[in-house]
């Protein structure tokens, strides 16, 4: 979530706590990015948290078939009932997931030089802010490359719980129905939603532990469509990958475009397969990898991965920047990958498919 909070300065990252006492929903056409929202109703910001909101339950039943490879049947449901599936699209587009970086202070300049450097792109100007609903303070700015955002953090105070625990912000058409839909899906609510100065943000956990920030604008942001999507990397265990993977399409929208066994190398092992499940939906694309948690450094620290034209090219400069290689660019499976660290700490996956 970004705030404008004046015409001379720059978008801020779900921005500042804006203590208004009331909050307006809004809503607005995904399709028509250039049309205002319209206001659907006022309400005070306390009725975000003190609305009635019944526990929903997700009816995950017999999963042998999925375990063992097959589709995803189940339909997650309300406590009234009603359908996740049936609550409405929530989704916006690709462009707008913004994978979330924290770094110290120190290093923010330096992971922003780098970044741009590797991928190309811009940043907006760093500004110091709350983007929490509790007191903190962050430099926060956002950078746009061909490849996807990245929203950066480098606080200078504690960080509240469970912040820094998200892996990325997906813009949501209303959140309202977000956050319903998500409760229906399975998610839990981990940070109900608070206000700021141009929306509404809210951090929600699914099945397995994986954290993600909704965010949504009384605004709606225009940004082109990518050159190339990001893949939101998700590691799950066997135990809960069929949950994840259930709640995460009812509530997305999305489909599972394979699911299969592939050699462990993928993700650093020297031996033995492990089963991947590729997914897309209008939030973009995800890959979920089934270990058992016997991971190799740094496979499992990344959160995003990162298609580029050239691998070797990009790598170049990418250590020309300060980046450090991690593991070597390997062919495997149809593409050719590597992993990286930015300075500050950022560990991500770099990838030329069919090279």
């Amino acid at each position: 979530m970004w705030i404008q909070p004046d015409k001379s300065s720059a978008p801020i990252e779900f921005s500042a706590w804006y203590n208004t006492g009331t909050v307006r929903r809004l809503s607005w056409n995904p399709n028509n990015s250039g049309s205002r929202p319209t206001e659907a109703k006022a309400r005070s910001a306390d009725a975000w948290t003190t609305s009635p909101r019944r526990p929903f339950t997700l009816l995950v039943l017999a999963c042998i078939g999925f375990l063992c490879g097959g589709s995803l049947p189940v339909r997650a449901q309300t406590a009234s009932g009603e359908p996740a599936a049936a609550i409405g699209k929530v989704a916006v587009a690709p462009q707008y997931d913004s994978t979330h970086v924290y770094v110290a202070p120190d290093d923010a300049d330096a992971f922003v030089k780098s970044f741009l450097g590797t991928f190309g792109g811009k940043s907006t100007p760093q500004v110091i802010v709350t983007v929490t609903p509790t007191p903190s303070r962050t430099s926060s700015q956002l950078l746009q490359t061909p490849v996807g955002m990245i929203s950066l953090f480098g606080f200078r105070t504690p960080i509240p719980v469970p912040f820094g625990s998200e892996r990325n912000g997906y813009l949501v058409t209303d959140m309202d129905t977000a956050i319903r839909k998500a409760r229906a899906a399975g998610a839990d609510v981990l940070v109900t939603p608070f206000p700021d100065a141009i929306g509404v943000d809210a951090i929600v956990q699914w099945p397995g532990g994986v954290n993600m920030q909704l965010y949504w604008h009384t605004k709606a942001p225009s940004y082109p469509p990518l050159p190339h999507i990001p893949e939101n990397r998700v590691y799950v265990s066997e135990d809960r990958a069929a949950s994840f993977v259930t709640a995460f399409l009812q509530f997305s929208g999305g489909h599972v475009d394979s699911d299969e066994k592939v050699p462990g190398s993928v993700i650093g092992k020297t031996d033995g397969t492990i089963r991947r499940i590729r997914i897309t939906s209008d939030f973009g694309k995800m890959v979920v990898f089934v270990t058992d948690g016997h991971l190799v450094y740094p496979y499992g620290a990344e959160t995003t991965g990162y298609e580029v034209d050239d691998l070797p090219a990009t790598l170049t400069k990418a250590q020309a920047q300060g980046v450090t290689v991690l593991a070597a660019p390997a062919a495997i499976d149809g593409r050719k990958s590597a992993m990286v660290r930015f300075p500050g700490g950022y560990v991500a996956e770099i990838h030329q498919t069919n090279p």
